[in-house]
Formats: C-alpha cells, sequence, structure tokens
C-alpha cells in the first residue's frame, strides 16, 4: 500500500478508538441504566454498533500488520507498476482521465486512485507510454492509449 493509504488507515483506527468505542461503551451503559434488557432498542442497536466498530478495528489493525508501505517517490520507471499515476485516453471519446494505482482498500475511482486489482489497471501493468491497452466491460471492450506515467 501507499504511505497516503496507511496514513488514512492509522488516522480511522485512532479515531474508532478514542472517540467511536468511548461513546459506543457510554451508550451501552445508558441503556443499561434503563432496565430490562431484553425489550431494550437502546441497548441492542449499542451493542450491534460496538460489535461493528471491534470487528472494524481488527480489520484494520490486520491489514497495517500485514502491509507493506511503498515510498512512491522513490519509484521510476518508464512502465506502468504499483504507485504509477497514469494518464489514459479513452480512443472512443477521446476522454483524458488520470489514475494512480493503489492496493485495493485505497481505491477509489472519483478520486483518481485504482486498484490494482481492477480491470484497467491490470491491462496497464507492465506497458509504456504510447501503448494500448484493451479493457472487456459490460459494455465491450474499450481501448485507451497511455499519454504519461508519472510517480509522485
Amino acid at each position: 500500500m501507499t504511505g497516503e493509504g496507511y496514513r488514512v488507515l492509522d488516522e480511522e483506527l485512532k479515531r474508532l478508538k478514542t472517540q467511536e468505542r468511548p461513546s459506543v461503551i457510554a451508550s451501552i451503559a445508558e441503556a443499561r441504566s434503563h432496565g430490562d434488557l431484553s425489550e431494550n432498542a437502546e441497548y441492542h442497536a449499542a451493542k450491534e454498533r460496538q460489535g461493528w466498530i471491534e470487528g472494524r478495528i481488527a480489520e484494520i489493525e490486520d491489514k497495517m500488520a500485514r502491509a507493506q508501505v511503498i515510498d512512491v517517490s522513490r519509484l521510476s520507471g518508464k512502465q506502468v507498476k504499483f504507485g504509477a499515476t497514469v494518464t489514459v485516453v479513452d480512443e472512443d471519446t477521446e476522454d483524458e482521465a488520470r489514475y494512480q494505482i493503489v492496493g485495493e482498500h485505497e481505491a477509489d475511482v472519483k478520486a483518481g486512485r485504482l486498484s490494482l486489482t481492477s480491470p484497467l489497471a491490470r491491462s496497464m501493468m507492465g506497458k509504456e507510454k504510447g501503448d494500448m491497452v484493451e479493457v472487456s466491460t459490460p459494455s465491450g471492450v474499450k481501448a485507451y492509449e497511455i499519454l504519461k506515467i508519472e510517480w509522485a
């Protein structure tokens, strides 16, 4: 994963541990004070929220423990690989798009971050500026030309 992706996970983990977890514990304590737990909707909702928070904390901690953080600024080359920012043009519409190839959990197409497991990213891997790539989509095969490869 990129350093930025690691930082985002770390921030979410800190927020969950320092804000969300104490908040849900307080909600559970408040709901318990209302008496009969078997018919207490507040209590059940808070317990469900607590389960989600604890699951997400465990998931993030696991990802961070297994992460191999790559400093994209130290990468270079003429071929598309993880961390590259690639500018492509759609051969049919002439629309240009710019994507950084990132890890799966970092992907956000609207923000220009493309998962390395996505069909477009997989088809671009190892290609160079000027190369054509074809991607199978539900609406048919789309062709793109690689205009630029950058390392930021």
